[in-house]
């Protein structure tokens, strides 16, 4: 089995075969990074832009190596709720069939001070970097290990929720009759 992940990120990748393990034999599966545009903002800033970035993400994969089973497109977003930034982000696995599942991960609230510099204009990333004073976070735990001392990483929260995206995939119920 290939997987084509549009990601060049670590963490995403490790993410991604984590989330695949849960459901296929790791010995048996072949991940294959590539960059591909999302479409949408570098930081989107809403739940609809985080979603449809990673639908074009796994989309884009396909056109950009079509000799695959799967193509995932993952993307991190934040949004304002009230006067809360809230971080999170969406899954979205394409299959040779040409089905499209996607998957939210659970929110996370986001600093004041992490809010303020990404008001300012800040991507997500560089933000919790400053606040924090770490260096490419984004690459290793992110915002997620970041605020939980790393309990919850951005590689684990990435990984549930692409199994999840992967369960009508796998799960009889969701296969045409």
């Amino acid at each position: 089995m290939k997987v084509i992940v549009a990601s060049l990120n670590p963490a995403k990748l490790r993410a991604v075969k984590q989330g695949f393990s849960h459901h296929f034999s790791e010995s048996i599966t072949e991940f294959i990074p590539v960059e591909v545009e999302s479409g949408v903002s570098e930081q989107p800033r809403s739940d609809e832009e985080t979603r449809q970035g990673a639908g074009n993400r796994a989309r884009n994969a396909g056109l950009a190596r079509p000799d695959a089973d799967f193509w995932v497109g993952l993307e991190g977003g934040i949004e304002m709720i009230g006067d809360q930034l809230i971080a999170f982000a969406w899954m979205a696995v394409l299959g040779a069939n040409g089905r499209l599942s996607e998957a939210r991960s659970v929110s996370l609230p986001l600093p004041p001070a992490v809010r303020d510099l990404v008001d300012s204009g800040l991507e997500l990333g560089e933000a919790n970097d400053r606040v924090f004073a770490t260096v490419n976070s984004k690459h290793e735990g992110g915002a997620f290990g970041l605020l939980t001392n790393g309990r919850y990483t951005r590689e684990g929260v990435y990984a549930q929720t692409l199994s999840i995206a992967l369960i009508p995939f796998v799960n009889a119920l969701y296969q045409p009759k």
